[in-house]
């Protein structure tokens, strides 16, 4: 089988697997710290959390980094991207720890969430290092299955990540600090492991550069100028369309989510300790739904390429999320939470095979910068979007259609794009050289 000898010929690969173990760990803490933030702003008894109140946390967590990350992604292309996986991880590790002791303090929630929202922040910063890195560590013909194997193991971590979560919260009776702890370790093995990689394996191939600040923000914008322009030319449409698709894709995925706690919070479940293990259960569901798109995604990309299969994706979300989701009942949604983990994750990994064929190795960092700030804008304007839509149970036709008729017009627009793209024979896009 091909899938299974090409991931077989990757972990021989030495580089690859220390990456991967970076991300795994990296990602199964960041599992933990979320499914600990989940736990104390929405499941917490005495709260009477809201859809108004989730998107305002989603807001305060997201959007900052949304203006500082393409600040992150210049010094991507300036910094060691091994140096910043160490550091970023050492520092994730002491804010959560100071997040820990917030939980049992009396403090007030801003100075929470402001722990809360560096670490997330620092975890973008990471991120997008991993995904910069990735041709470094693989050749060009094997990039569609590193992109699966890859970011899908990681959220599969991240997935494990949750389920350990869960259960250090029963055994801790509940103390959701004793769970970010947890994670604060998570990301400290994180940091030791990066220092297994050279300091110059995974890039950027530039002198690394330790600007002064005032250096660094005064070449922010021509830096940012360059990185746009270099994704604007004509050969790299194809991933321009495939970035605005996964963005609205996600903006889709992300009012869902908020859909889906305030169901577990109110209309499915009679407890907030039930309705816990029940977005548990979802989020173990969505996880095999992503194991899923790394063993179909190879297999389909071969067949239709990246961009046809974003078309098969959405296309197919466009149909089966309203007739899994109206019904608002417990055994639809587990099957939804399955498809959509699929269908999203296939997307992703097309659209990150697509972005990094497309960019030389100098601008990824600022492009997958780029990306994950997109990333979270969709994501806190689809908390908005649902806050307004959701009435207090969770059950909403209106968004459910909404949704679908956006992942629709996804499948609409993309085709039309791989439909111009055969009419000129083909994209140069799509060709790729080997890591150097």
């Amino acid at each position: 089988m091909p899938v299974v000898r090409d991931l077989r010929v990757l972990l021989r690969l030495r580089d690859f697997r220390r990456l991967l173990s970076v991300r795994l760990l990296s990602q199964g803490a960041d599992g933990v710290y979320q499914v600990a933030l989940a736990a104390y702003v929405v499941f917490s008894p005495e709260k009477q959390t809201s859809a108004v109140a989730i998107a305002s946390a989603m807001a305060v967590l997201l959007l900052p980094y949304s203006l500082v990350g393409p600040f992150a992604g210049v010094l991507l292309d300036r910094w060691r991207r091994r140096q910043v996986l160490v550091y970023g991880n050492l520092l994730r590790a002491l804010l959560a720890a100071a997040t820990a002791v917030l939980m049992v303090s009396s403090v007030p929630d801003w100075l929470f969430y402001v722990s809360a929202l560096c670490v997330t922040a620092v975890n973008r910063f990471v991120l997008a290092g991993l995904s910069a890195a990735l041709p470094r560590v693989v050749d060009a013909e094997r990039l569609v299955i590193a992109n699966s194997l890859s970011p899908t193991a990681g959220t599969l971590a991240a997935t494990a990540g949750g389920g350990l979560a869960f259960l250090v919260r029963l055994v801790a009776s509940g103390s959701d600090a004793a769970v970010v702890l947890l994670g604060a370790f998570l990301y400290l093995c994180a940091a030791l492991s990066s220092l297994r990689m050279a300091p110059a394996l995974l890039g950027p191939d530039r002198a690394p550069a330790q600007p002064h600040l005032r250096t660094a923000v005064a070449d922010t914008a021509r830096d940012l100028l360059a990185a746009v322009r270099h994704l604007a030319e004509p050969r790299r449409r194809e991933a321009v369309w495939a970035l605005a698709s996964m963005t609205l894709m996600r903006f889709c995925y992300g009012a869902l989510l908020v859909l889906l706690l305030m169901l577990c919070r109110y209309a499915l479940a009679a407890t907030p300790d039930e309705g816990l293990r029940l977005l548990g259960l979802a989020v173990a569901v969505s996880g095999a739904g992503f194991f899923a798109a790394a063993v179909v995604t190879p297999w389909a990309v071969g067949r239709l390429g990246p961009g046809r299969w974003i078309v098969v994706c959405s296309g197919a979300a466009t149909v089966l999320e309203p007739a899994l989701g109206l019904p608002f009942a417990t055994g639809p949604l587990m099957v939804a939470a399955f498809v959509l983990g699929l269908i999203t994750q296939g997307a992703k990994i097309a659209t990150d095979t697509i972005v990094q064929s497309s960019v030389e190795d100098g601008f990824r960092g600022r492009i997958f910068s780029l990306y994950d700030v997109l990333f979270n804008i969709a994501f806190v304007s689809a908390a908005g979007v649902a806050a307004l839509m959701l009435p207090p149970d969770g059950r909403s036709v209106v968004l459910v259609l909404f949704v679908a008729l956006i992942y629709g017009g996804v499948t609409v627009a993309m085709a039309r794009c791989e439909a111009r793209r055969d009419s000129r024979g083909g994209d140069v896009s799509r060709e790729t050289s080997p890591p150097r």
